[in-house]
């Protein structure tokens, strides 16, 4: 009789195991009401229920009234929430390398430093490796603080345009030519200033205008 009671209590905990939550607690509130008189102390012993989850599912059975779970609560927390010193010293060393989003369209920033530079800077600012988080984590660290991996590119030069290379091989003749005269001194300049063309040169106006 001793055995057959064993395997029905291995049964009913087995049943257990496989419900969540709120339909958990019902099924050990009913069995435990059934079979332990209504004491979670009697179910504990006999089950290995938790008993206040057994008390939580018995106050949910006489009420009527279901208790919301928290499970986010019981995960780990994560290394920037749990330790703010770090957050800050991770936006210490990356903001110095980011951009906003170019075309102003999300908040998202954009780095060019790696999960695995950040880490080794927080290293040499005097964190223990041991106690840092993994280079994948990193990644996802910087992702939560809302920075991306980007290469940050610089500006553009402006495209030639259609008289460049007239230009330069004037410049090229003049220079063949005065290069042996002692009365010409030759400077250089490399500028990639932006010149005005047409209608935006001026004001507008043609410079024989302007003297007028």
């Amino acid at each position: 009789m001793e055995a057959g009671t064993d395997r029905f209590d291995a049964l009913l905990r087995s049943g257990a195991r496989r419900l969540k939550g709120h339909q958990r607690r019902l099924f050990m509130a009913e069995v435990t009401t059934e079979l332990c008189a209504a004491s979670s102390r009697q179910a504990e012993q006999r089950f290995g229920w938790g008993r206040a989850t057994v008390e939580k599912g018995l106050h949910e059975a006489r009420c009527g009234i279901r208790c919301l779970e928290n499970f986010t609560a019981r995960s780990r927390r994560r290394s920037e929430d749990k330790n703010p010193a770090l957050a800050a010293d991770i936006r210490a060393i990356v903001e110095p390398h980011t951009q906003a989003d170019p075309e102003l369209k999300s908040s998202r920033r954009y780095t060019n430093l790696t999960a695995a530079e950040v880490r080794e800077a927080l290293i040499a600012k005097g964190y223990a490796a041991e106690a840092l988080p993994k280079e994948r984590s990193f990644r996802n660290i910087l992702n939560r603080m809302n920075y991306r991996l980007k290469r940050i590119q610089k500006g553009k030069p402006l495209k030639k345009t259609k008289d460049t290379d007239a230009i330069f091989v004037n410049v090229k003749a003049v220079r063949k030519q005065v290069r042996n005269d002692p009365e010409t001194l030759e400077i250089s300049i490399d500028t990639k200033a932006k010149v005005k063309l047409g209608d935006y040169a001026l004001g507008g106006k043609n410079a024989d205008e302007l003297g007028r």
